[in-house]
């Protein structure tokens, strides 16, 4: 018995063996149960996390912060996929790269290699090791080392909005089906608080729209001028959009667009620049009338656009309700920023809208107060008319009968010059009426006289008054269409340099069509002629003109001081240029 004794003692410890294993077992059970309350505990949290906040930025950014410590990982990314393109990341947000890393690394990916196998196929997608991976297109330099990858798209609503890319589990282990589940749970939690987000924000920047078309409405409606409401305008939407400039650029002389109003990053620059619509992306816009996206800086050739570093923008064209474009308004991004989205896009085609009724309401209001302007100035001339030169006229006939009452010479001079200077009152008053009556024709029909009142008006800023004006002859019939544009032209230089040079504090414009020639004379009480005078350039391009029309220039002092500029073309075939 003695020598059984041993194996009766082993069979006697196998119950005790078995209990062990079972104990363990149970422990190990215990253990997985414990873990896995442990992990649906952090996916509570990580929902909670994720659903906490309403700012975009903050919310990305806590979605991937979750995703990490929810599986485990080093390193995470958030990439969104683009509005316009469905094909590319326009948006990509890190947790686990140190700034320095990134700037080491240089631009975000977008969306090529195992990334844009995610884009392609929006399922989930786990590799032991990414180099290995067929979809690999590798690292680009300065990159940390990364082998297990566990990827999940994010859906919102029924799109796919970006995905989810977890690499590196702390250990060195591979990611797990029980990884890919909590992530999967916490993409469909991220797709809720991402879509309230952007609802949030949306009703945020809507908000701030309708406050700036009110504010816009109260500047129409409280008379201001167009262009400072515009100005007011597109500095709110700037900051709406989060644009760096947005400018307005309204047609000038036919088929030219002019940049009337500018704000942002060098708003200074683009302030009265001229928008070139031949083979360009503006062009299109302002003729179709369809706005149009861009995203990047090739589409806009301009120096300035370069220098300021531009980048993604959005043409829109200020259309209105009848179909006619009275402009564009063009927002832009810094060069690397995002291109806007569709919500955004749409808020500024409804602020170019809005400006278009701006200009339209500005358009209105300025006829009106043309028509009463035009009334008075119809009243003045007949009261002019019908009561200063009938009495000048009787003073002048009741003078004229005096001469044959008197033999004295003296008396008789004085009364002839009194008689001379009544009749160049009456002249004077005749051109005056004539001018108030055809003030207008700049609007309705561009005659010479017309035009020349304008560009006087144009020069009362500079010069600190208004110049005398007179008209002798037929100026609005006789004069050949390119003699009116060198005549402007000329007038326009003239005034200028009195503006600048003279100092005076009274010029006179007189034109005059006689004896088969057109004769400009314009005349300053200022300083006089210098020793510099025909080199400046703008007195050598009036000469220019002259001669373009076979006439003649000259410039000379004054009778009582100051300058006379005489410039005079003939009225016939001569004045064609051609030779």
């Amino acid at each position: 018995m003695s020598a059984l004794e041993p194996e009766d003692r082993r069979d006697a410890r196998l119950p005790q063996l078995r209990f062990d294993e079972l104990l363990d077992e149970l422990i190990s059970r215990v253990q997985q149960v414990k873990n896995t309350r442990d992990r649906v505990q952090q996916l509570l949290q990580g929902v909670l996390a994720v659903s906490g906040g309403l700012d975009l930025d903050q919310v990305l950014t806590t979605i991937i912060k979750t995703a990490t410590e929810l599986v485990e990982a080093r390193y995470g990314a958030l990439g969104v996929i683009g509005g316009d393109r469905a094909d590319r990341l326009e948006r990509f947000v890190t947790v686990g790269l140190s700034p320095q890393e990134i700037a080491a690394i240089g631009p975000y990916p977008t969306g090529m290699g195992l990334l844009g196998q995610l884009i392609r196929h929006p399922v989930p997608l786990r590799a032991d090791d990414i180099s290995a991976h067929e979809a690999s297109f590798g690292f680009p330099d300065n990159h940390p080392p990364m082998k297990a990858f566990l990827g999940v798209p994010i859906r919102v609503r029924d799109e796919v909005y970006g995905n989810l890319y977890i690499t590196e589990k702390v250990g060195g282990a591979a990611f797990d089906a029980d990884d890919e589940a909590l992530l999967v749970t916490l993409a469909a939690a991220a797709g809720v608080a991402i879509d309230n987000a952007r609802l949030y924000d949306e009703a945020q920047r809507r908000q701030q729209w309708m406050e700036a078309t009110a504010e816009l409405t109260r500047g129409l409606l409280s008379g201001a001028d167009a262009r400072d409401v515009l100005t007011v305008l597109i500095n709110r939407i700037r900051v709406i959009t989060g644009a760096d400039l947005v400018y307005v650029a309204l047609p000038e002389a036919g088929e030219r667009l002019v940049v009337q109003v500018a704000g942002g990053l060098g708003a200074e620059k683009f302030h009265g620049h001229v928008v070139r619509l031949e083979d360009t992306v503006t062009g299109q816009v302002y003729r179709t009338g369809a706005g149009r996206a861009v995203v990047d800086r090739e589409w806009d050739d301009r120096p300035e656009w370069r220098e300021l570093g531009l980048g993604p923008a959005y043409i829109a064209p200020l259309g209105t309700a009848q179909g006619r474009v009275k402009g564009i308004m063009v927002a832009a991004r810094r060069f690397g920023e995002l291109p806007f989205d569709s919500a955004v896009v749409r808020m500024i085609s409804d602020v170019a809208g809005q400006a278009a009724v701006a200009l339209e309401v500005a358009e209105r209001r300025a006829d009106s107060e043309r028509l009463a302007l035009f009334a008075d100035r119809d009243r003045i001339g007949r009261d002019l008319h019908d009561l200063a030169i009938q009495r000048l006229f009787a003073t002048g006939m009741t003078l004229q009968s005096v001469l044959k009452i008197t033999e004295k010479q003296s008396v008789r001079e004085r009364v002839t010059n009194a008689v001379a200077d009544l009749d160049d009152t009456i002249k004077v008053i005749r051109s005056t009426i004539f001018a108030l009556s055809e003030h207008d024709a700049v609007e309705r029909i561009p005659s010479l006289r017309a035009q020349v009142l304008e560009v006087c008006q144009d020069a009362t800023g500079p010069l600190g008054f208004a110049p005398a004006v007179r008209f002798t002859g037929p100026v609005d019939y006789e004069v050949p269409d390119e003699a009116v544009e060198h005549c402007l032209a000329v007038t326009r230089e003239a005034l200028s340099n009195a503006a600048r040079h003279a100092a005076a504090t009274r010029v006179s414009v007189d034109l005059e069509t006689a004896d088969g020639y057109l004769t400009l004379r314009v005349s300053d009480n200022g300083v006089g002629i210098g020793d510099d005078v025909t080199r400046r350039s703008g007195l050598g391009n009036i000469t220019d003109r002259a001669q373009a029309l076979h006439g003649s220039a000259t410039i000379r002092a004054g009778d009582d001081g100051g300058t006379v500029l005489t410039w005079q073309v003939p009225l016939d075939d001569r004045g064609s240029g051609t030779g």
